[in-house]
């Protein structure tokens, strides 16, 4: 779909704006399935917030941080280990606010930013590769398990020095390696690490102040746990990413690492369902040109292959063994993303509608889950309430 008739569709709904603050939602059967959710062990705490480009339809926070009756309720400021979703609200965002600035090349090989990725064969791989996943890289490696990666340097050398599983550009592999690489792209271009040229360029910019890579132990009273480690760090993971290649490269990594809140993320998703406008106080301002979330957040086609993937982000998936994680009813123009800890965020252009849904469903353990099923319920329920 093109800018101009996303422009269309959001300017049209935008006039019945003030109906959607107006009108009354009974937003009951989708409180049920989440709290049914938790009564079920798939997650202790989560946050819902349903909204569009203009407002907040519907927020709330349930059960507690961990399965303890002693435990801190869940609150709308509640910060989560956001996980791969950090691969988007981060690293595609630092991406293509370079992409603005005219300081990438999305079509340059991967190796024109980071020499030491010339080797193996893996100079045909370009930004674009990495961006769409189809760059011939593995998915993920347990580097945890080999005592000799003991620096962030050493994990980095190894990834720079990695072979192809696959030719470049043949078929898709969702890959940890490529979100890493981008965001080490970003670092060699505005020779500032991830987390401050987000924090400096996207977080501080839009207000999300609950954002951010490090987030400091005084804190640690509102964020929530994720799993009980017992296969490597041995700990409780409290504000320590969960993520294995993230946590080695001490917490800032383009794949992992991120942590926020309901509200930071649905500011965040509310300028990219405006084509990057945001407001600042009273005025608008501009955080990504329009062409540029519409390149971004448009399913990549001609690819000789079926692919659901646009330019970082996922749009609608095709039903595997689990229902679509954007559930049935989302048009076929959305984008979003999901993180292994159990969190996502997804936006409906079509339907001008932002859904985030935040949860731990790794707390105790990694093993369960019933995530993959409640999330589509979620925003299918959603959606047939508002009468999508």
């Amino acid at each position: 779909m093109s800018f101009w008739v996303k422009s269309t569709l959001i300017f049209c709904f935008s006039i019945v704006n003030f109906a959607y603050s107006q009108r009354s939602y009974d937003f009951s059967s989708v409180d049920k399935i989440i709290e049914d959710g938790i009564s079920r062990f798939a997650f202790p705490s989560a946050v819902l917030i349903v909204g569009n480009s203009e407002n907040i339809i519907y927020q709330k926070a349930y059960g507690r941080l961990t399965y303890e009756e002693s435990s801190p309720k869940t609150t709308l400021n509640t910060i989560y280990d956001v996980a791969s979703v950090t691969k988007v609200i981060a690293t595609t965002a630092a991406v293509m606010k370079l992409y603005d600035n005219a300081e990438i090349d999305l079509n340059y090989p991967v190796a024109f930013y980071i020499p030491e990725f010339n080797n193996n064969g893996k100079s045909d791989i370009t930004v674009f590769n990495l961006l769409v996943h189809n760059s011939g890289l593995t998915a993920w490696t347990p580097f945890y398990q080999d005592p000799n990666l003991n620096s962030p340097d050493k994990v980095k050398n190894a990834i720079y020095n990695c072979t192809k599983e696959y030719q470049t550009g043949s078929k898709t592999v969702y890959s940890d390696y490529n979100a890493f690489l981008l965001g080490e792209i970003v670092t060699r271009i505005s020779n500032k690490r991830l987390d401050k040229f987000c924090s400096e360029n996207i977080f501080k910019p839009l207000g999300m102040k609950d954002t951010d890579f490090l987030i400091p132990e005084s804190e640690d009273y509102r964020i929530a746990p994720t799993e009980n480690d017992t296969y490597w760090r041995n700990q409780l993971l409290i504000g320590y990413v969960h993520d294995e290649l993230a946590a080695m490269l001490e917490g800032i990594s383009g794949n992992a690492g991120l942590f926020s809140t309901g509200p930071d993320l649905f500011r965040f998703m509310q300028m990219m369902l405006n084509m990057g406008k945001y407001k600042d106080g009273d005025s608008d301002k501009i955080m990504f040109s329009p062409h540029t979330v519409e390149l971004f957040t448009s399913r990549v086609t001609g690819l000789g292959y079926m692919n659901t993937r646009a330019l970082g982000w996922e749009t609608k998936p095709e039903p595997t063994k689990y229902p679509p994680q954007c559930g049935y009813k989302f048009s076929q123009n959305c984008f979003g993303h999901t993180g292994y800890t159990g969190t996502s965020v997804w936006a409906d252009g079509e339907k001008n509608l932002i859904i985030i849904f935040l949860t731990n469903r790794v707390y105790p353990t990694s093993g369960n889950e019933e995530i993959r099923n409640i999330r589509p319920k979620v925003h299918d329920e959603v959606c047939r309430i508002m009468g999508y």
